[in-house]
């Protein structure tokens, strides 16, 4: 469980108190006064602030040195209160620029050295010692904590940028291909709307069949247009669709039979009647597929796989599982930009879910669930 930082922020300004407390009370045996009222005022006020350290750390520091060089005039033990002031100079470290911070772990040396110049029968050359080297080691470490904070802010950064590049040129790619499904229902559409101007008045029924035709696949058009308008981010990199229509579930077998040329033993199991779909939907589960028996060969070489078609009523349900171990990382990377990403993102763009994984028995399994209609997606993000 992640602890707040002001709740820690209180432990250590307490456990820091509890100490100066439990330490002044060998001040007698240490040849010192010992702690009266004052004294143990002076030391809570020297350690409470560092409960508010982390959000104005210059501010505490200050403070704290300045309790600090009070309690030493008044002739207290100086090492009671050591720790806070060590506490704060590491803070500014970590949180503030080299310009704030060197000047702090200054401060901290001046007033440490001002303590053995009031201290009788200090060797000074110790002190000195202790000073620059405590100064210094923890200016230090604080420095690098900054360092590595930032560097991991900066590697965040990179990450995050990176990651919404590739959502983008993948759901650039995704839109281009659903440019090639629209062009195909236009095509379509072309077709029909001639033949049924032919045979209008010669045969009605023909020109009626020619019409519905036209009607449903207008609809899927359209729908398919509104999908790419979401997903578009860029303008078409200018190149030419094929003219073909984009592969679907009737070439499973086709690809089922490049992946066994490749080496990998895969079985292609077909449950219900299968049906023709809408172009996009048969696309999504087709290029999903793709990358699973991508990813077998790539990175379970050896393996075995499934691969289950199943066609129910309202949905589809396409699974890849292979008996591999692999890289798990590499497995959902993709590593080509295609990988985790694009499942993810189609599975969404259709209203599908979509799950990832090493299964428990060993292996590896990805199941994707989708409407069976490009019209039942919808609108919101349905992957897992």
């Amino acid at each position: 469980m992640r602890i707040r930082p002001l709740v820690a922020d209180v432990a250590i300004a307490a456990a820091l108190t509890t100490v100066a407390v439990l330490l002044g009370q060998e001040s007698a045996r240490q040849g010192w006064p010992e702690l009266d009222a004052p004294g143990h005022a002076l030391v809570v006020l020297a350690n409470v602030p560092v409960v508010f350290r982390s959000r104005a750390p210059l501010a505490v520091l200050l403070l704290v040195h300045g309790v600090w060089i009070g309690y030493v005039a008044a002739g207290y033990w100086p090492v009671v209160n050591t720790f806070a002031p060590m506490l704060t100079v590491y803070t500014v470290a970590s949180l503030r620029p080299d310009r704030v911070s060197v000047p702090c772990a200054a401060l901290m040396s001046a007033v440490w050295i001002y303590a053995g110049l009031v201290s009788d029968g200090a060797s000074m050359a110790s002190v000195v010692g202790q000073a620059v080297g405590f100064a210094l080691v923890l200016w230090r470490f604080g420095h690098v904590a900054r360092r590595s904070a930032e560097l991991a802010r900066q590697l965040k950064r990179e990450q995050d940028e990176r990651a919404r590049r590739e959502v983008a040129e993948e759901r650039g790619r995704i839109a281009r291909e659903l440019h090639d499904v629209v062009a195909h229902h236009m095509s379509v559409i072309s077709v029909q709307a001639g033949l049924a101007k032919f045979v209008f008045a010669s045969d009605p029924a023909t020109a009626h069949a020619a019409l519905s035709t036209i009607s449903g696949t207008s609809g899927e058009a359209l729908e398919e247009l509104r999908r790419m308008l979401r997903v578009l981010r860029a303008q078409e990199d200018g190149d030419e669709p094929p003219d073909a229509p984009m592969p679907g579930l009737a070439r499973l077998g086709e690809m089922v039979e490049r992946v066994r040329a490749g080496g990998v033993a895969v079985e292609l199991r077909i449950e219900g009647t299968p049906r023709q779909l809408a172009p996009g939907v048969e696309l999504c589960a087709y290029r999903v597929v793709q990358e699973a028996l991508t990813n077998v060969l790539k990175h379970a070489q050896g393996a075995a796989a499934v691969v289950e078609l199943r066609y129910e009523r309202h949905h589809v349900t396409v699974s890849v599982t292979d008996d591999g171990e692999g890289v798990i990382l590499d497995r959902v990377g993709g590593g080509s930009g295609h990988g985790l990403i694009g499942m993810r993102e189609r599975a969404k763009l259709y209203g599908g879910t979509i799950s990832i994984g090493p299964l428990s028995e060993g292996g590896f399994a990805v199941r994707l669930t989708l409407p069976t209609s490009a019209q039942a997606a919808p609108q919101g993000d349905g992957a897992t």
